[in-house]
């Protein structure tokens, strides 16, 4: 209802004698009543503000800026109707003038001075400091307050009356008396009111009931960024989480070497033993091996045409249990092939069939649909790369595009292996390298004095290690280090073989008799000479971004080497080579070994062969390890799989449409052929590595013209050409799963072997992420921590 209707006039309710300190003229009345109206209508009008709550503008109230003769004289211009129809105050125009979230506080320089007779008065930036809660209105050109003005300016409370619009919607410019009029404004009971409602308007009931439990909150939530922190770095340096007791382990030192810094930390901890306890590493643990998981299935969900491979391998730790290794090989947006560890997993049979349940599971609970898969890479064992039952044929019953690959390392030492037993004069010699091997490491005795003569002579050492089966790259290393130390070891094997009383006594001097001959000499410089060809081409495939059609290049290089190596001057140079350091050695001469004559049975009536020479008789042995080197590498890269995807590479680079493309649902034969037409008209490659260089060169326009190309230079490149990843798994097993942890459950162990693994994305992930997952497991620990 209006003040009219009500039977009051407005005009007697406006010349009411109001005491004024300070009385702006009749002019400047006019002009700011006018500017105000002018900004409620280009309110409703822009920002259509129509369903606020009207503000009635009782000037009445604004007893230090209205001279009662002002007052009347300007409301007499404007109509009742007028007044009665003004929709809202001039604090919505403030609102969309400056956000409310903080003051608005201009330099004093940019505000209006107060112009009096003759002085001049200027607010004061020093008020700002004193007085935070001023803000400034340049529509009003005056003074606010910012609490009030959130609190009253809808006059929802009681209080809004005893309030002062000055500060409220009004506006002060009376600088001559600002200090005095802020001090009085904030002693006002109004503005106590608002400030504290202001203070406690975004706090929690928990909170505002209990002010220490904020405290303790942060505290506690300081305590877990620690704890979190202390479980990252263990994990990341592979190292033990607890000692003989958990009071002794690595885990409570680290944290009591922080709470050194922290005295917070130390007393969170003496009323905190839970959130330290194995279960919580373990979830820790988890929570950081899931993100950096889901990290990696999430770019392999990103690509343009999900293809992917899978990588396994089994192998059995400390404990006695089999874990199976399984990596995931994917090409990234620069085509650049990515191999990574996804986890290591408990096996109770090494059947097929459960094999592949584990597989299946794991892709299962990593989104992966199987019609993505596109590769499979095991080594030759029965259970994975059988044709029939194996790993593999039951893979390819699901998914028969999952090309299976043998893995090249492992093929490459199976023709290691069949070369060093197809030659007696390189098998011997290295059976007795690796007797020396053990004896070295076995015997403490036999290791000090070949250490102190080597230092006499040397004054450096070479360690002589065994060779290893699993290995595949230790058989030259330890001939080199033999043949560069051969002196040293026969006296080594001299002064041990003369020690009384000792067990190794007499394998010393068998060894020392064996190594006393110039055959042993022969089948070194022998078996070196192919066994680095080999070991090179092994050493070359163990690389993360190696690509099927690269394997198949080096193996051809490989076998070139080995048959330009299988001549007679190629013999007869090596052969000159043992016979030089026999002598120099002061060793036995090389001789021919004593040829029995052939049964009947084998031989017939026919003469058997009986060489003439010593040079005859190993030459025969040196080309037959050739050979057999040759012939192994033909029979082992000869696959199935090579041959389609050789054929895939064929068309990549000849243009030739061949039928192996329909085989997969993301190529178009005919769209391919345009492209590649399109591609070879206007870029020269000779290889799938080429081809992929070219087109992360193109600008993007250019590359999407040839996207059918992209996706079969994608599917040369994610079929992974070995296991050599699931093996450096194996090392980073060796290193967790010790003696002293042996017991160390399969949850640790996989979230361990996560984190140590990838050990650069582990760093990048914020640990008040991992924290803030680890509190939304649990009601409770959103009570105990808060919120971030």
């Amino acid at each position: 209802m209006s003040k009219r209707a009500s039977g009051l006039d407005i005009r007697a309710f406006f010349t009411a004698k109001q005491p004024c300190s300070t009385s702006p003229t009749e002019q400047e009345l006019s002009a700011e009543l006018n500017e105000r109206q002018e900004l409620v209508m280009n309110s409703e009008e822009e920002h259509d503000l129509t369903d606020k709550p009207e503000l009635e503008l009782e000037l009445v109230e604004n007893q230090e800026h209205m001279q009662p003769q002002a007052e009347a004289e300007s409301v007499q211009q404007q109509s009742t109707d007028e007044v009665q129809e003004q929709p809202a105050t001039q604090t919505e125009g403030i609102q969309l003038e400056h956000p409310l979230d903080c003051p608005y506080q201009p330099s004093a320089n940019d505000i209006e001075p107060l112009t009096m007779a003759n002085r001049t008065f200027r607010f004061q930036d020093s008020w700002y400091e004193a007085f935070p809660w001023l803000h400034y209105s340049n529509r009003l050109k005056g003074a606010l307050c910012i609490h009030c003005m959130k609190t009253f300016a809808q006059k929802t409370s009681t209080l809004a009356k005893s309030a002062e619009q000055t500060f409220i919607s009004l506006g002060f410019r009376n600088w001559r008396k600002g200090r005095e009029a802020f001090c009085h404004h904030e002693c006002s009971k109004a503005h106590g009111i608002a400030v504290t409602t202001h203070t406690h308007l975004h706090n929690s009931v928990r909170n505002q009931l209990c002010t220490p439990s904020a405290s303790a909150q942060e505290a506690a939530r300081s305590a877990l960024l620690q704890i979190v922190g202390a479980v990252r770095y263990l994990s990341k340096q592979g190292l033990a989480f607890r000692g003989h007791s958990a009071e002794e382990g690595n885990f409570q030192t680290y944290l009591r070497d922080k709470a050194e810094d922290d005295p917070n930390l130390a007393g969170w901890l003496q009323k905190n033993h839970s959130y330290t306890s194995p279960d919580v590493q373990n979830e820790i643990l988890s929570i950081m091996g899931n993100t950096i998981i889901r990290g990696i299935v999430g770019e392999i969900s990103a690509l343009p045409v999900l293809q992917y491979s899978i990588i396994m391998d089994g192998t059995q730790d400390i404990s006695g249990t089999e874990q199976i290794s399984i990596c995931l090989r994917y090409v990234d947006k620069d085509l650049e092939p990515r191999e990574e560890f996804v986890g290591m997993y408990e096996a109770s049979s090494t059947t097929a069939e459960h094999l592949w349940k584990i597989a299946s599971d794991v892709l299962l609970r990593l989104n992966l649909p199987l019609s993505g898969l596109r590769g499979q890479t095991y080594d030759g064992a029965a259970n994975m790369s059988g044709h029939l039952s194996g790993m593999q044929a039951l893979v390819r019953r699901v998914q028969p595009l999952a090309t299976f690959i043998h893995c090249g390392p492992h093929c490459v030492n199976l023709v290691t292996q069949a070369v060093s037993s197809s030659a007696p004069v390189v098998n011997d010699a290295l059976h007795w390298i690796h007797d020396l091997g053990c004896l070295f490491g076995q015997s403490g005795k036999f290791k000090t004095i070949f250490k102190q003569i080597a230092i006499s002579e040397n004054g450096s050492v070479t360690t002589i290690k065994p060779l290893c089966a699993t290995r595949w790259t230790v058989r030259t290393p330890a001939i080199k280090s033999v043949l560069a130390q051969y002196e040293l070891v026969m006296a080594a094997l001299e002064e041990m073989a003369a020690v009384k009383g000792s067990v190794s006594a007499p394998r010393a001097r068998g060894l020392l008799d064996h190594f006393n001959k110039g055959t042993t000499i022969l089948g070194l410089v022998l078996g070196q000479e192919i066994f680095l060809k080999l070991e090179g081409l092994n050493r070359s495939l163990q690389g993360r971004a190696v690509t099927i059609g690269g394997m198949l290049k080096a193996v051809e290089c490989t076998k070139k080497a080995l048959v330009a190596g299988r001549t007679d001057d190629a013999f007869m140079s090596l052969y000159s080579r043992a016979v030089e350091l026999t002598t120099s050695f002061d060793l036995e001469s090389i001789k021919l070994p004593h040829v029995r004559k052939a049964s009947n049975r084998y031989g017939g009536p026919a003469k058997s062969h009986i060489p003439s020479s010593v040079e005859e008789y190993f030459r025969v042995q040196f080309f037959c390890a050739s050979d057999t080197a040759v012939t192994q590498l033909n029979d082992r890269f000869h696959q199935e799989g090579l041959g389609y995807l050789a054929k895939l590479e064929e068309h990549l680079l000849t243009g030739k449409c061949h039928e192996a493309v329909a085989r997969y649902p993301e190529l178009d034969a005919e769209l391919l052929q345009v492209q590649l037409a399109m591609m070879k008209a206007s870029y020269q490659f000779t290889s799938c590595q080429e081809a992929s260089q070219l087109l992360t060169t193109m600008v993007p326009e250019v590359r999407r013209l040839f996207n059918q190309v992209e996706t079969l230079i994608r599917l040369l490149l994610v079929v992974p050409a070995s296991s050599c990843e699931a093996e450096r798994s194996f090392s980073a097993l060796r290193r967790l799963k010790t003696w002293l942890r042996s017991t160390m459950t399969q949850c640790r162990l996989n979230g361990v072997s996560v984190c140590h693994v990838h050990r650069e994305k582990l760093q990048a992930i914020n640990r008040e992420q991992i924290a803030v997952a680890f509190i939304g497991m649990s009601e409770r620990r959103s009570h105990v921590f808060g919120a971030f």
